[in-house]
């Protein structure tokens, strides 16, 4: 596997960074393909899962969601999503290009997943760009933890709450998982409040066992830092490049 020191001052390097740089977060929403699937989505009708993230970094977790939600709800086609602009978070660690190649080395181990960049954060903006990138009639569904679901629903992120999700949820579905101590029933419970109600019918629900349901991205950058061992909760394509990263930071 490639490793960090031999890929920064790479071709691929710098056609990452001009990727991440020539995205403009405050024009209209746009992605730039990283790595696109063998077996891609063609044909109207297909059914594409997004894993938006920030992938700092990808875990176990993360890939059995994904595996939940194609067993699931049949989705012919995986899309790992980056934002240059995160709605929440500012970049530590790995920059936007080293995730993007973290990104690349697990998913060209898998026939159906794709590798892209956005210039906006949030998931209507999402859809508006991949729609420009799949056929018409594509049915989309971000694969998602119970917070990214209870940021969804915050007002603090919306001049108009109730427009701005209505039009997400007339474009997309959302596949919900659990999260540590927050299992399917409070999933139902949150989508039981009166202002959230009206969109229970565009969620499908996955559940993670215990273990993968309490996994943390910022657990594993502690062990990182502190020498301890990582195998257990990151995919095998991406252990090597984790040990690698000296810039992580907790």
């Amino acid at each position: 596997m490639e490793s960090i020191q031999a890929f920064k001052h790479s071709d691929e390097d710098r056609r990452l960074e001009a990727l991440v740089t020539g995205l403009d977060p405050t024009g209209k929403p746009q992605i730039r393909w990283v790595y696109r699937a063998p077996k891609h989505i063609e044909e109207s009708g297909g059914k594409l899962g997004i894993f938006s993230g920030s992938f700092n970094p990808l875990t176990v977790a993360h890939v059995r969601m994904i595996e939940a939600a194609q067993a699931g709800y049949g989705l012919d086609g995986v899309l790992l999503i980056l934002a240059k602009a995160n709605v929440d978070k500012g970049v530590f660690g790995l920059s936007l290009a080293d995730r993007l190649l973290m990104l690349k080395q697990f998913a060209m181990n898998r026939e159906n997943f794709s590798v892209a960049v956005c210039s906006h954060g949030r998931f209507i903006e999402k859809i508006e760009a991949l729609q420009a990138e799949y056929p018409p009639g594509t049915q989309f569904s971000f694969i998602v933890g119970y917070d990214t679901l209870v940021r969804i629903f915050d007002p603090k992120y919306y001049t108009d709450l109730r427009s701005a999700l209505d039009a997400l949820f007339d474009r997309c579905r959302l596949i919900v998982a659990n999260r540590e101590e927050h299992d399917a029933e409070a999933v139902k419970q949150l989508l039981a409040q009166p202002d959230h109600r009206r969109y229970a019918s565009c969620m499908d629900l996955i559940e993670l066992p215990d273990f993968y349901a309490e996994i943390s991205s910022t657990d594993i950058r502690a062990r990182l830092q502190g020498g301890d061992s990582i195998d257990h909760l990151v995919p095998s394509e991406v252990q090597e490049f984790l040990k690698a990263a000296h810039a992580y930071q907790a």
